[in-house]
C-alpha cells in the first residue's frame, strides 16, 4: 500500500514546455512503472507533445482528451501565475495538487489552500519535490533522474515527511543503506505556508498498513511542530513510532537569520531548534541528533511497537 498515489494514479503537468518540466516528466516516465502522465497544459502550445505526453492549452481540454477525472497536477509554472493553475486544477477535479514553483506570495498560497479545502482537494507544497512510492511511481522531481531515484528509494516500512526535498531523498537514502525501505515519501514543502502540514499528512500514514513508523524532517521556524505535538498527544489511536531530526540547530545563537527555505524565519523562542525538540520530545517523538542515527531509532521504534 502507500498514501496520496499509486500505480495507478493520473496527473497531468501544469507548464509541462518549461525545461524543468521538460526534466521532470521525463524522470517521473522513466521511473519505477511508469507515472501515467495524461497530458500537459501551457496556454498556446495545444497539439504538442513532451516525451509522447500530449500538449493542451487548458486543464479542461485535458480532460476531455483522458476522458473522465484526471487524479493529480503537478504545478511548475512561474509563481506569478501558479494560482491561477491551481484554480483551474482544482475547479476541474484534479484532487491532488503538487505544486513545484517556489516564491509564491503568501497570499495566493492561501487562497489556493482555502479553495481545495472547499472542493475536497489536496495540496502539496509549495516548494517542494513532491511524492514518491519506490519502485512503482514517483510525482514531482524528487529522487532526481528514474536511475538515481532508484538507488535512494526502497520498497519497506518507513514513512517520510520533510520540508526539504533534497533531504527527503537523504534520509530515505540513508534507511535505504540500512535495510530500511520506504512505503511512502512525501516532500511537504519549505515555505511558511503550505498545503498538507506533517499533522495533515500524519492521519494518511496511520492508516497505512504497510507502513510501520515514520521519520520526518524539519527546520527551525514555523509552528508545524506545534501542530504535530498536538495530534501525537490527541491521538488515542495512534500506532507508529515517530523519529525525527532537526536541522540548524546552530540558528539558536543567531537570531534572525533564515535557514534555507522561506519558512525558516524565527519570530519567537517557540520557533526555534531547541524549543521545537523540546516539543516533540515530550510529545514522545524520538529526536535523533544526527541523520546516521535514524536507521537504529527506527529500529528501536520497531521494536517497541512490535
Amino acid at each position: 500500500m502507500s498514501i496520496l498515489i499509486d500505480a495507478e494514479t493520473t496527473f497531468i503537468v501544469q507548464g509541462i514546455t518549461g525545461r524543468e518540466a521538460v526534466n521532470l516528466t521525463r524522470e517521473c516516465l522513466d521511473y519505477g512503472r511508469g507515472a501515467k502522465i495524461v497530458g500537459g497544459v501551457t496556454p498556446g502550445r495545444l497539439g504538442r507533445d513532451v516525451h509522447g505526453v500530449p500538449v493542451f492549452d487548458t486543464v479542461a481540454q485535458a480532460v476531455r482528451h483522458h476522458g473522465g477525472p484526471i487524479d493529480g497536477s503537478v504545478v511548475t509554472v512561474p509563481p506569478a501565475f501558479t494560482k491561477d493553475a491551481v484554480f483551474e486544477a482544482i475547479e476541474n477535479g484534479v484532487k491532488l495538487i503538487v505544486i513545484v514553483t517556489e516564491r509564491i506570495p503568501r497570499g495566493d498560497v492561501a487562497q489556493m489552500v482555502e479553495l481545495a479545502s472547499l472542493r475536497g482537494a489536496r495540496i502539496v507544497g509549495p516548494n517542494c519535490l513532491g511524492i514518491i512510492v519506490p519502485d512503482v511511481i514517483k510525482m514531482g522531481g524528487i529522487g532526481g533522474p528514474a536511475k538515481d531515484a532508484a538507488k535512494a528509494y526502497t520498497p519497506g516500512p518507513v514513512g517520510v515527511i520533510s520540508r526539504s526535498g533534497g533531504m527527503t531523498t537523504e534520509m530515505s537514502s540513508t534507511l535505504t543503506a540500512a535495510g530500511l525501505g520506504q512505503s511512502t515519501a512525501v516532500s511537504i514543502g519549505g515555505d511558511a505556508i503550505i498545503g498538507s502540514t506533517y499533522a495533515e499528512v500524519m492521519p494518511l500514514f496511520e492508516h497505512d498498513g504497510q507502513t510501520e513508523a515514520i521519520v520526518i524532517y524539519t527546520e527551525p521556524g514555523g509552528r508545524m511542530e506545534a501542530e504535530l505535538a498536538r495530534y501525537v498527544r490527541e491521538e488515542s489511536e495512534r500506532r507508529l513510532p515517530i523519529v525525527a531530526f532537526m536541522a540548524g540547530r546552530f540558528m539558536d545563537e543567531m537570531p534572525g537569520m533564515t535557514f534555507g527555505h522561506a519558512g525558516t524565519i524565527v519570530e519567537g523562542k517557540e520557533d526555534t531548534a531547541s524549543e521545537k525538540i523540546a516539543r516533540l520530545t515530550s510529545a514522545g517523538i524520538t529526536v535523533a541528533d544526527e541523520i546516521s542515527q535514524i536507521p537504529d531509532l527506527v529500529r528501536q521504534g520497531l521494536g517497541a511497537a512490535v
